[in-house]
């Protein structure tokens, strides 16, 4: 059991080494917040989201800020005032190019998890060292509790 979680500590620091939970938690921070403006600038162009009722090619940001526009009022709509993703696998595709399967805790005004979604995403690192989302893939809602 012990060596278990050494090899999920050693984990969790090689995530932290790319830098991809902070990204992360930028993202969360920014639908939370209804900073459309910062969740556009961490997509890359062309993008693609993906669920199981729709398949969406986006070619320009402003198609970005027409899909988060509403974000937060529809996370506070449910109760959801706050967020804290949780990376579940990063698979490191090349150098720059990394898929990452996160969940996405729900949580109310009191810290109390109130649902969960989760997500894969498909990562690229840019010159500037910094993460832009490609392509979403929506897993859908967990059940709510």
């Amino acid at each position: 059991m012990a060596r278990e979680t050494e090899e999920l500590d050693l984990l969790t620091a090689e995530r932290d080494d790319l830098g991809i939970q902070e990204f992360l938690d930028a993202l969360g921070e920014a639908l939370t917040s209804g900073n459309t403006a910062a969740v556009v600038s961490m997509w890359e162009m062309p993008a693609f989201v993906i669920g199981d009722d729709m398949v969406e090619a986006i070619e320009e940001r402003g198609e970005l800020e027409t899909m988060f526009a509403g974000a937060r009022e529809n996370y506070n709509a449910r109760g959801v005032l706050d967020t804290a993703p949780e990376i579940i696998r990063v698979d490191e595709i090349t150098d720059s190019i990394v898929c990452v399967r996160v969940r996405w805790p729900w949580l109310d005004s009191e810290g109390r998890e109130v649902g969960a979604e989760t997500s894969s995403y498909t990562l690229k690192r840019g010159e500037d060292g910094d993460w832009k989302l490609r392509i979403a893939i929506m897993h859908g809602m967990e059940a709510v509790n």
